[in-house]
């Protein structure tokens, strides 16, 4: 890799910028293009490095305007040589993941869709649907994200009545498998009446319906089966049989019609707006349609040959080898297609065709993506088109001078004052962002079992989400700081929050935040100062947005709370224990599950819990059974 360094864009130094492009091999890479901050702008592979970065600092070439105005900033190109295109596409995959360059084709993270979750980094892996995609955990494996989520559900429901999996996140018994394990639904995992290796094995089979290679499973088990009725195991070979016609019914009546059904083939297409592409990916395995797969990138992130290349390369980066098909159709040309044909051929071991179909059924195959591409998109615009009617709406109610980008609801939950908590949630342009979420345990020592005050609790939370806003007024309107508050509640609640906001003088806060609270009973807006309530009707966008924002921050509020009380219901009679401390408390029921199970333990039993030894196990087996 190379660099140096300079104050003035390439452009604008005709000689450095030929001096610099000179110093390019003409071989295969990645090349990063920095600004004058050392920020990279653009990340790109190519098997002629030179050539294609020449390519953009040409009179000549036709640019994007998005990629012109990347051009115009760079101040710096840097370079790293692989031996192959392949590599060079690899590496180009991995550090834009790492470095998430603006210029690049970026895909959006749609939480609307879900994913198959495997947890292969447990020893006994889960398998579940999720809309997030967990970090940290390297070893899990992703499928998805599905648009058809009834068809997800019951493939899955379909899948664990087949295959022996764990049905309970924890056992149900101390001691024995629960009815599970007598239906043969469960293989006994919290018992370890299977091992870990044995119980993969099954996971692996599970796994092949969400990879698409239902019908190679189903080859699979018919060799077993076979193998079974030849050594007279007529029960094993009757359980084989049954999954196998349980499989054979997992989209029997998704038929995909092509002449030739016994190839592996994807078809990838888009539709596109002013703004936003949705991408769709048809997953077609023996003439059968097993996967839809859905993604969204910016319009103006690229031609659309670029896009459907980008979403192909982040696609298959996260899938294992055997997930490779033998064909993909595209709907236009790609601008890389021989490296991507290259890297994948590599990958799977065979050699992959890319084709771009102009007639006849395969052509007929990606017309129909496209025409669900589009219907995805236009759902996607519709809902997008309801935020921005209710935001204008409630811009228009509050008189704000812009839309409220960030719109914070805060609520207080409690049984009688006790575990008192409250919660926080946002929504960025009418829409859930709940990586923003935030929980508060009230601090307020008058707030206790018997006696309750949401005004003071309010008063406590707001308080302390803009303490750093009332300390320094100078933050104000610079991070995360919010375009409208709501405060469930009415003009008590509003007056409390109010009062906070105003301690300090010299910190006009109240003058750069729009602060309203929102009564249940009638869905009446307040706003500080007023006695009335703003004359709006319940049904319009902007309360109706609003409205969404107090049932979020209750629903949020409130689970919060049940999980204190939980918390405090578990530990309460062992904080009754001398000498067991928090930590002990949780090592004791992570080992026992239970306080019904450390009752019935033996001092023995209780000494195999780190950190209890023999003196405080007998205290507590002698708080259990104080007779004894």
């Amino acid at each position: 890799m190379s660099t140096a360094n300079a104050t003035h864009p390439l452009l604008k130094d005709p000689e450095r910028l030929e001096r610099r492009l000179k110093e390019i091999p003409a071989e295969p890479g990645v090349y990063l293009m920095k600004d004058a901050t050392d920020g990279i702008l653009y990340i790109g592979k190519s098997k002629k490095l030179r050539s294609r970065v020449r390519s953009y600092f040409q009179n000549s070439q036709r640019l994007s305007d998005r990629i012109a105005m990347m051009v115009r900033q760079v101040n710096e190109i840097e370079f790293i040589v692989t031996d192959s295109e392949a590599e060079a596409l690899a590496l180009e995959a991995n550090l834009i993941k790492q470095h998430q360059p603006y210029f690049n084709v970026l895909l959006k993270d749609d939480k609307k869709y879900p994913y198959v979750c495997v947890t292969w980094s447990e020893d006994y892996p889960r398998i579940f649907i999720t809309r997030k995609r967990r970090k940290g955990k390297e070893k899990d494996r992703y499928y998805g994200p599905y648009v058809d989520t009834h068809l997800l559900r019951s493939t899955l429901h379909l899948v664990k009545r087949i295959f022996p999996l764990r049905q309970r996140p924890k056992p149900l018994f101390k001691e024995r498998p629960c009815l599970n394990y007598d239906l043969g639904r469960c293989p006994g995992v919290c018992q370890g009446l299977i091992t870990p290796e044995e119980y993969r094995k099954t996971v692996q089979k599970v796994a092949m319906v969400f990879q698409g290679r239902t019908g190679e499973l189903i080859e699979i088990l018919n060799k077993q089966m076979e193998r079974a009725a030849e050594t007279l195991n007529f029960e094993q070979a009757a359980l084989i049989r049954d999954r196998v016609r349980g499989l054979q019914s997992l989209h029997a009546d998704q038929k995909v019609a092509l002449p030739d059904d016994t190839v592996s083939r994807d078809a990838i297409a888009l539709a596109a707006d002013d703004k936003y592409c949705c991408i769709q990916l048809f997953q077609v395995r023996a003439g059968k349609l097993v996967g839809r797969l859905v993604f969204f990138a910016e319009t103006e992130s690229g031609t659309f040959g670029a896009i459907l290349q980008r979403v192909l390369e982040e696609h298959f980066a996260r899938v294992d080898s055997v997930e490779i098909p033998s064909e993909i159709l595209v709907q236009y040309e790609l601008p890389e297609a021989e490296i991507l044909v290259e890297w994948l051929s590599e990958r799977r071991g065979r050699k992959v065709h890319l084709l771009a179909p102009q007639r006849q059924s395969k052509a007929e195959l990606i017309e129909m993506v496209e025409r669900n591409a589009r219907y995805e998109l236009e759902r996607t615009q519709r809902s997008r088109d309801r935020n921005t009617q209710a935001l204008q709406d409630l811009a228009q109610i509050l008189d704000l001078p812009e839309l409220p980008h960030r719109i914070e609801g805060y609520d207080i939950s409690h049984i009688q004052g006790s575990n008192a908590v409250a919660s926080q949630v946002v929504f960025i342009d009418g829409v859930p962002a709940k990586q923003h979420y935030r929980h508060y345990k009230i601090q307020d020592p008058t707030v206790k079992i018997g006696h309750s005050d949401d005004f003071a609790s309010m008063a406590e939370v707001i308080r302390r989400r803009f303490r750093k806003y009332l300390q320094n007024p100078s933050e104000a309107r610079t991070g995360n700081f919010p375009d409208l508050v709501m405060i469930d509640g009415g003009k008590g609640q509003l007056s409390a929050v109010v009062a906070v906001l105003q301690e300090n003088v010299e910190s006009p806060i109240l003058e750069d935040l729009c602060l309203v609270s929102l009564a249940k009973q009638r869905e009446e807006i307040f706003l500080p100062g007023e006695s009335n309530p703003l004359p709006t009707d319940s049904e319009q966008p902007g309360v109706q947005l609003l409205r969404r924002v107090r049932d979020e921050a209750h629903r949020f509020a409130v689970s919060f709370h049940r999980q204190q009380r939980l918390k405090q219901g578990r530990r309460s009679r062992l904080d009754e224990i001398p000498g067991l401390g928090f930590e002990r408390q949780k090592q004791l029921l992570a080992h026992f599950r239970s306080i019904d199970y450390i009752r019935e333990a033996t001092p023995q039993q209780l000494t195999e819990v780190p950190g209890v030894g023999p003196h405080l196990a007998q205290a507590i087996y002698n708080y259990f059974h104080p007779s004894a």
